[in-house]
This record gives structure tokens, C-alpha cells and sequence, in this order.
């Protein structure tokens, strides 16, 4: 019956994407369906036993100098800082989009999350205080951390900067804005400011990550290109001799 077809929906998505293998285990005669809910209740359970330590903590950057791309989010969640890695969240869309547009070749998890720096991808926050949302921030916090990403970004010199959310970027500017590249450069460098939708399934307007990978790829398309630019060789004018 209805259970018999959600263990095989179950089954399908498991065995053909990277992000489901092992982590829902049946047993004996019980089916994936079944055993489920009472994983996320006791995941509920544990998150919610630890949220005093969570709720202080926050997430380390993975950054260096000259990255091809940074990652801007608004700040981390519960999920994410109770596990100690960006993107944690099981419904976010960030890993499965990063593999499917070609922005890195290997079937990163969330937990593989310092490996990013391999493909000169580099991960922040505008705000590094974890909370529930981002509307429990208070302007001062938003602000402030505005003021810090610009001095990062002003140190770290990457070649684009990509905000992962609409609003983030809304914040950040204070005023409203487009999806995709933006006309103007991220405020006192040259690198080029590129605005998705956030990868949370949270985002209404992009709810399934098919939705999100056109805007991963555009990135990687924007990436390709400035990567060709800057390996260009230099044209360069030989003076005849004078006699």
C-alpha cells in the first residue's frame, strides 16, 4: 500500500544520490518510512539539549588569500554549529548544487566542508553569532558584520564574492537587487559580486534544488570565463632597433 511505495521512494532517492547513502539504516523487517520519525525525534532531542552551548558558538571560516569564489551566508544555523560544519542542515541544496554544476568534481558532504579550499572556494558568514533565523539578528549585529566582511574581503582579495540569499546581499547594500552577476564590484576591490537564491529549502520563491543549479552553474559559467581572462597572454609590442 502507501507505505510500500514510500519505502521504494525512499530506497530510490538513497541509492542514486551521494547525500543519502548511509544515513537512513532499516532493520530487520521495519522499512525506511517507519524508522525515520523516530530518528529526527531523537536528533530533535539532542539538538535541543545542547542549544545553550549551540546558540554561543559559531562557525570557523574556511578562507585564504586569492580565492576564485566566496561564499557569503547570513550567519550559521542550530544544525550547522551543533555539527561544526557549514551547510549541515539535511535539506539545504549548497553540496548537491556544488557538485552538479561542476564548481567541484568530487561528491562533497557537508563534513568535507574544509575541503572546498582544494577548488579555491572559500566559505563565511556576514554574522557569526548562531541563532534560529536570521530575523533574530539585530540591526547592530547586521551592520557590524557588514563592516567585517568588507575588511575581509579587502584582505582576502578573492576574484568573486557570492551571496547566498537575495536578502543577504539586500542587507549588505541596503538596497534592493537582481538575482545574478551585479553591475557594480563588491565595494572597494574589483572582485565581482554574483547573488543567488539562498540554498535553504526555506526559500520560497526556490524551493527544490533543480530550482537553485541554474545559479550554480551561471556562477561556474562566470568563474570559467574570468579563468580565461586571466590566462590570456599579454600582448606586447616589440620596438624595432634603431641603427
Amino acid at each position: 500500500g502507501a507505505r510500500l511505495v514510500t519505502s521504494l521512494l525512499l530506497s530510490t532517492t538513497m541509492s542514486t544520490s551521494p547525500y543519502f547513502k548511509g544515513e537512513i539504516v532499516s532493520k530487520g523487517s521495519g522499512n525506511a518510512a517507519s524508522s525515520r520519525p523516530r530518528k529526527r525525534r531523537r536528533e530533535s532531542r539532542e539538538t535541543s539539549a545542547s542549544q545553550s552551548e549551540t546558540f554561543e558558538g559559531g562557525l570557523p571560516d574556511y578562507v585564504k588569500p586569492g580565492l576564485d569564489i566566496l561564499f557569503v551566508g547570513i550567519n550559521p544555523g542550530v544544525t550547522s554549529t551543533s555539527l561544526g560544519h557549514h551547510y549541515a542542515k539535511a535539506s539545504n541544496h549548497f553540496w548537491p548544487c556544488l557538485y552538479e554544476s561542476g564548481l567541484v568534481s568530487d561528491k562533497l558532504l557537508y563534513k568535507d566542508d574544509f575541503r572546498c579550499l582544494d577548488y579555491g572556494i572559500g566559505l563565511t558568514n556576514m554574522v557569526a553569532r548562531t541563532t534560529r533565523g536570521s530575523s533574530d539578528l539585530s540591526k547592530r549585529e547586521m551592520k557590524a558584520g557588514s563592516e567585517e566582511l568588507k575588511r575581509k574581503v579587502l584582505s582576502l582579495e578573492p576574484k568573486i564574492v557570492c551571496f547566498n540569499g537575495k536578502g543577504i546581499y539586500e542587507v549588505f547594500t541596503g538596497k534592493k537587487c537582481s538575482l545574478g552577476q551585479q553591475v557594480d564590484p563588491f565595494p572597494g576591490t574589483e572582485a565581482v559580486v554574483y547573488v543567488m537564491p539562498s540554498s535553504s529549502a526555506r526559500a520560497a520563491s526556490f524551493p527544490r534544488a533543480s530550482d537553485k543549479l541554474p545559479f550554480f552553474k551561471e556562477l561556474k559559467e562566470l568563474k570559467d570565463k574570468m579563468d580565461k581572462e586571466h590566462a590570456a597572454p599579454e600582448t606586447t609590442t616589440t620596438l624595432a632597433p634603431t641603427v
